[in-house]
């Protein structure tokens, strides 16, 4: 297998590691779904380790249904404001909003352990975990609100 500079950065993007260490996994496995799985792996035991560092920043995602007659307040936390600003934790809070929209989970265990409405083979736990990946922080779902008109 060639290892090329596409290939390091494709599963970079994917996993969060860095590049040198995408480099030498690609290198020890001589295939790149092996190689991600490493990578993967390698990223939620790290997560692990971060899960009890304090979360004092973040945001708050808010959806709207195009209805008017669903709204939804999600408060989802890092531990620094530059990490709460990343376009993926954006993304993140704004996915995780549209999902409490859409499934109407009752808490967060129920929330996180639901299929990722966007991409049903992902667990919003998961989702979550590649963020941590990405990032290097601490991320946690912390509070969200559902309101519905006539429910």
């Amino acid at each position: 297998m060639k290892i090329t500079a596409d290939l390091i950065r494709k599963l970079r993007d994917e996993s969060g590691a860095p590049m040198a260490r995408v480099k030498q996994v690609l290198k020890e496995q001589g295939n790149e779904k092996k190689a991600l799985e490493v990578l993967k792996k390698e990223g939620f035991e790290k997560v692990a380790k971060r899960a009890e560092r304090e979360t004092s920043a973040g945001v708050v995602a808010v959806y709207k249904h195009h209805t008017g007659k669903v709204g939804v307040l999600v408060e989802l936390l890092s531990e620094t404001d530059f990490v709460a600003k990343n376009e993926l934790f954006v993304q993140l809070a704004n996915d995780i909003a549209l999902q409490v929209a859409s499934m109407d989970p009752k808490d967060n265990k129920e929330l996180l352990a639901q299929d990722f409405i966007k991409d049903p083979s992902r667990k919003i736990e998961e989702l979550l975990k590649e963020v941590i990946t990405k990032t290097g922080e601490n991320v946690r779902l912390g509070r969200f609100t559902r309101l519905e008109i006539g429910a």
